[in-house]
């Protein structure tokens, strides 16, 4: 077992390949009385088109299928896993993004009884075509559900609008239509091939033990068998570095427009400490151009053109990445005129000062360290940074090292007008009265 030391932050991280590739990262955290445990698969909804293990062909699986095997995890011969976790005292749950999908508990007694149970559901597929059937109607509710909700369809409008052919652009639940095409046999497929321990990660972070957990976990894969591991082809499409489609807009029931201008980011090949330095660069430019200290936000918000739902991010994975910003907003276009305003003179003429820079570093720096208190942060994002070959605990001497030209670089890569999209959802009302 490997021992890592972060004085800085003073943590310890204790790690382990296992035979069978699970590698294994356990945190103890003083003064906690939770533990918190992910146990994590580098598999989400973009990887469609893969050579399942073992063949030599690639073959495509209906969109949502990675999300449909989450939810058919749960499920076991003999009875739901969420019992078994509550039997135990734990709250358990699971997700699934574009690129992972985790399975998670927490609790304050019977950790190890948790962890176990953890282990062996995810290790034990059992899927039948009865079930799957049955979990069609279920799933099919919640993506109805979603379709309903304007915020999501403004999300994932503007995603759809930056990629003409890359899968991240596909809700990651699917579409009703193309769960009805899932099968046991795609589940299996899917399982074999993405759910190999070599493809996983188990965070453990809390009030344990490293050594007695470790040995725990360590006991508990030497009992089962595995197929030997293997690499895993994932196919993606080529795509252009213009957005797809300059501008949507679609009318749902909502009392004001809500409006997102996307930016599709032309560096998508960068792994570790490169990638995590664009992504924190890209991060500090968006607080600089459109923070609460920014120049940008006091203005729209004095003129009411954006109000508390206004809202920024920047995601970067190994294939895709954009910035998006966007609010509810009584007057759209102006919204996005002044959005793009702020954008063109960011990419062009770079107005930020050292100062302005360096407090946006020192807001970034402290929002960290206060994101070091909260379990569930440190496991969800060291699975994101582990999977793009990065480390969690980089982020702060990287963010300390960080120059304004660093920035000033990275946010060149988003210059360009055929870059960016902009998508809104309007008011129904609006389109009555303009058909009257």
């Amino acid at each position: 077992m490997k021992l890592q030391s972060f004085e800085q932050i003073d943590e310890k991280l204790y790690t382990e390949t296992l035979a069978n590739g699970l590698r294994v990262c356990i945190l103890p955290k003083k003064g906690f009385s939770k533990t918190y445990v992910t146990f994590t698969t580098h598999y989400g909804s973009i990887d469609r088109h893969f050579v399942p293990l073992g063949e030599e062909d690639p073959i495509e699986v209906p969109d949502g299928i990675a999300h449909f095997l989450e939810h058919k995890m749960f499920e076991k011969e003999d009875g739901d896993v969420f019992q078994k976790f509550s039997q135990k005292g734990a709250s358990a749950n699971a997700y699934t993004s574009f690129t992972r999908t985790a399975y998670l508990f927490s609790s304050t007694n019977h950790v190890y009884e948790n962890t176990e149970t953890l282990l062996d559901f995810v290790q034990t597929p059992y899927f039948t075509e009865k079930s799957v059937e049955k979990e069609k109607g279920i799933i099919g509710q919640e993506i109805t559900m979603y379709d309903d909700n304007p915020d999501w369809r403004l999300y994932f409008g503007t995603i759809e609008n930056l990629y003409e052919k890359h899968p991240v652009k596909i809700d990651i639940a699917g579409t009703v239509e193309s769960i009805s095409h899932i099968t046991a046999e795609h589940l299996y497929t899917c399982y074999n091939t993405f759910y190999h321990p070599s493809n996983m990660i188990l965070f453990v972070v809390g009030a344990v033990d490293p050594e007695k957990m470790m040995s725990f976990i360590r006991e508990n894969q030497d009992r089962k068998e595995f197929a030997p591991k293997d690499s895993i082809a994932r196919l993606y499409p080529e795509e252009s570095i213009e957005a797809s489609e300059s501008a949507r807009e679609i009318y749902m029931d909502v009392q004001k427009p809500k409006v997102m201008v996307g930016i599709k980011s032309s560096t998508n090949d960068l792994q570790g400490p490169e990638m995590m330095k664009e992504e924190l660069s890209i991060q500090l430019w968006m607080e600089m151009a459109f923070g609460r200290a920014s120049k940008f936000y006091q203005s729209a918000y004095e003129t009411s053109l954006i109000d508390d739902s206004f809202s920024f991010d920047f995601t970067l994975e190994k294939g895709y990445g954009f910035a998006i910003i966007g609010s509810d907003s009584p007057k759209p276009d102006e919204l996005v005129k002044l959005i793009k305003q702020e954008i063109s003179s960011s990419t062009n003429e770079w107005a930020y000062k050292e100062q302005d820079f360096e407090r946006v570093k020192k807001k970034k720096i402290g929002q960290f360290l206060r994101a070091l208190n909260s379990l569930e942060f440190i496991a969800n994002q060291f699975t994101h940074y582990a999977f793009n070959g990065m480390e969690l605990f980089d982020v702060l001497p990287l963010l300390e090292k960080l120059t304004i030209e660093d920035v000033k670089q990275s946010v060149a890569s988003l210059a360009g007008d055929e870059k960016q999209t902009v998508f809104k959802v309007l008011p129904s009302t609006s389109q009555r009265d303009q058909n009257e």
